[in-house]
């Protein structure tokens, strides 16, 4: 077994955060909307010609900030009631946006300090929540059903991030941040940073609720997303917050029915950028992750400071990054929602933002 870091995750996330220097456009610009930004919006970066879904015509627009927020996580974009969702984990509220009229309300509370969110096929909730060690469905009647709470006769870490697969299968991971700490739920006493168990990736039968363990050859698997086929599963790799000798990176696997196979790196998450006039290269940590109907992978980046923390997004063929988009703040997840699915949502630290791009997710949320 790896050795684990005597940091923990907060102290490690913070180290990390506080060492860099710099500013970028990202961090002056005003995000009252007052102000205009002129066109193209200097914070979506061109790295590569084959980052085609930058748009010259439109802004990086911050559509919620709270005073009181604490973590903003999970969104899911609900297409019949035209509402982005997401979870406030440290202030165990989930909080919904109303496209209508920009109207923000909090949507649940509590919610057993739920991280991922999204909806499946039948238009259902799907939720995990850190606190209780479970996933969990909201059903059209009002009640909740726990579809997985533990593996094996043991309790889940606590999950983390949850996608839908057609044919009603559900893919979690379980990476267990809400069993080290009370501040995102409750923490387990363990001598090791596997609170109850080994991190790992799960699939629940759709038909059956059958559990099967998918993989554990990652060390803290975070967010995660299907090809547009379904035929490979991206995982984002966190393990670095509490492994030395863990990579800051997203992995990928061969998806063969329930089972997955061929586990390799997609893409570190090392990048070269300017701080301070000089070149320096650095990586952070990709959180929440997504695909759009190119097969390009939108992946949350943070923890390294400006220039870096925002969207990176990058080829699913050869995982080049072709082009960023940088946030004032830590991202911590996106996904694609609005009426054409052609509109990027992100959480990040105390705020939400959005930005119109000319692609489409590839899968509901």
């Amino acid at each position: 077994m790896n050795t684990p870091s005597a940091l923990n995750r907060r102290s490690f996330l913070t180290a990390a955060a506080t060492a860099v220097a710099g500013v970028a456009a990202a961090a002056d610009r005003d995000w009252t909307g007052k102000i205009p930004t002129r066109y193209p919006d200097p914070d979506i970066i061109l790295l590569d010609k084959r980052f085609k879904a930058k748009l010259g015509n439109t802004p990086i627009q911050r559509i919620y900030h709270g005073a009181n927020t604490m973590w903003t996580e999970g969104p899911a974009w609900n297409a019949v009631g035209r509402y982005l969702l997401w979870s406030d984990i440290p202030n165990n509220i989930q909080q919904r946006w109303i496209e209508d009229d920009g109207h923000v309300s909090t949507f649940r509370s509590p919610v057993n300090n739920t991280n991922g969110n999204t909806f499946d096929h039948e238009g259902r909730q799907l939720s995990c929540e850190h606190l209780t060690r479970r996933v969990v469905r909201h059903e059209h009647n009002g009640t909740v059903s726990v579809l997985a709470d533990k593996f094996g006769g043991k309790p889940f870490n606590a999950p983390n991030d949850v996608v839908v697969h057609p044919n009603g299968d559900i893919w979690f991971t379980d990476p267990g941040y809400g069993g080290l700490m009370n501040y995102e739920g409750e923490r387990v006493k363990s001598t090791t940073v596997q609170p109850n168990q080994k991190e790992a990736v799960y699939v629940i039968d759709g038909k059956s609720g059958k559990l099967d363990k998918v993989t554990d050859e990652i060390f803290k698997p975070n967010g995660l997303c299907f090809s547009p086929d379904y035929k490979k599963l991206y995982v984002a790799d966190t393990g670095a917050s509490h492994y030395d000798n863990a990579p800051k990176n997203i992995k990928v696997w061969d998806v063969d029915g329930r089972k997955l196979k061929g586990g390799k790196e997609f893409v570190s998450m090392k990048l070269k950028f300017k701080r301070d006039g000089k070149d320096v290269e650095d990586a952070g940590f990709a959180d929440g992750i997504r695909c759009d109907t190119e097969g390009n992978i939108w992946a949350s980046a943070g923890w390294v400071g400006a220039g870096y923390d925002g969207v990176h997004i990058f080829t699913g063929t050869d995982g080049q990054r072709i082009g960023q988009i940088l946030l004032p703040e830590i991202c911590s997840n996106v996904c694609f929602g609005g009426a054409k699915r052609n509109r990027l949502f992100m959480t990040a630290s105390t705020s939400v933002y959005a930005v119109y791009v000319e692609t489409q997710g590839a899968h509901i949320t």
